[in-house]
C-alpha cells in the first residue's frame, strides 16, 4: 500500500511538472459536457480464490457516465475534472459435486477523477487523460447463489471509499457550432480495497479493475486570451 500511494503521488507530480512547463496558449479554452458509455468491471483478488472449489470469477458489465469540465490554458496539455457514476462489481459461477450456481455482486460508484489532459492537433484531436480518481460506494447489491466452501468475498463491504489511478486514450472531433464529439477508451485501477486487508484476514489485497468505453459531448462556453 506505501509503495502504491508514493506511485500515485509521484505519477501527480509528473503531470503538475509536464502542465506547467508547456508554453501557455494565446487563446485558452474551457468546456463543459457530459459523457457515458459501458463498463467491464473485474475483481483483483488476492490470494485468488480457492481454485478447488471450481469458482470461476468474469467481468460484471455496467455502465458509467458523468460530466466533464475541460480546461486547456497551455499548448498540448490541460486540466479536466469530471464528476460519474459507475457500475462495477462481478460475477461468479461455480459446482460442486451435488450442485452449482451463478453470483453477482453490483457496486455501484459516485467518481471524482482529476486528470491532466494531453491533446494533439487544432481542430481534430487525439487525447490521452491521465491521473488519480477518489470515489464512493453508494449502492451494494448482491444476487443469485453463495459458493457454499468459499464464502470470504460475499459479506458486506469493509471499505466503501475508493481511490485510484485513471488512463485513458481518445479521439476528438471539433466543429465550430455544434460542439466537440470524442471517444476514448479508458483504464481505472483502484488501489482502495474493498474488504479488510489485515496480516489476519484473508485477502492481502481486494480491488476492482475496470476498463470503460465512451462517447462524449462537449461544448466551448469560453475561449479567451
Amino acid at each position: 500500500m506505501k509503495v502504491q500511494r508514493i506511485s500515485v503521488l509521484a505519477l501527480l507530480l509528473i503531470a503538475i511538472e509536464t502542465m506547467w512547463a508547456q508554453p501557455r496558449l494565446q487563446q485558452t479554452e474551457m468546456y463543459v459536457g457530459v459523457h457515458g458509455g459501458v463498463l467491464a468491471s473485474m475483481p483483483n483478488f488476492r490470494p485468488v480464490l480457492d481454485g478447488t472449489s471450481n469458482l470461476m470469477q468474469s467481468a460484471f458489465l455496467g455502465g458509467n457516465g458523468g460530466l466533464v469540465f475541460r480546461y486547456n490554458g497551455h499548448k498540448y496539455c490541460g486540466l479536466q475534472v469530471e464528476l460519474n457514476y459507475m457500475q462495477r462489481g462481478w460475477r461468479e459461477s461455480w459446482t460442486t459435486d451435488t450442485e452449482s450456481g451463478k453470483y453477482r455482486r453490483e457496486l455501484h460508484y459516485a467518481e471524482l477523477p482529476f486528470l491532466m489532459h494531453l491533446y494533439f492537433g487544432k481542430q481534430h484531436r487525439f487525447i490521452v487523460n491521465l491521473g488519480p480518481q477518489i470515489g464512493y460506494c453508494v449502492y451494494d447489491k448482491q444476487s443469485g447463489d453463495e459458493h457454499p466452501l468459499q464464502k470470504v468475498q460475499y459479506g458486506g463491504l469493509d471499505k466503501r471509499f475508493d481511490w485510484g489511478i485513471a488512463a485513458g486514450i481518445g479521439y476528438v472531433a471539433n466543429t465550430r457550432k455544434s460542439g466537440s464529439f470524442q471517444i476514448e477508451a479508458r483504464f481505472n485501477y483502484s488501489f482502495g480495497d474493498l474488504f479488510n486487508t489485515r496480516r489476519t484476514d484473508y485477502f492481502s489485497r481486494a480491488q476492482t479493475m475496470n476498463v470503460s468505453i465512451n462517447l462524449g459531448y462537449l461544448l466551448c462556453i469560453k475561449s479567451f486570451r
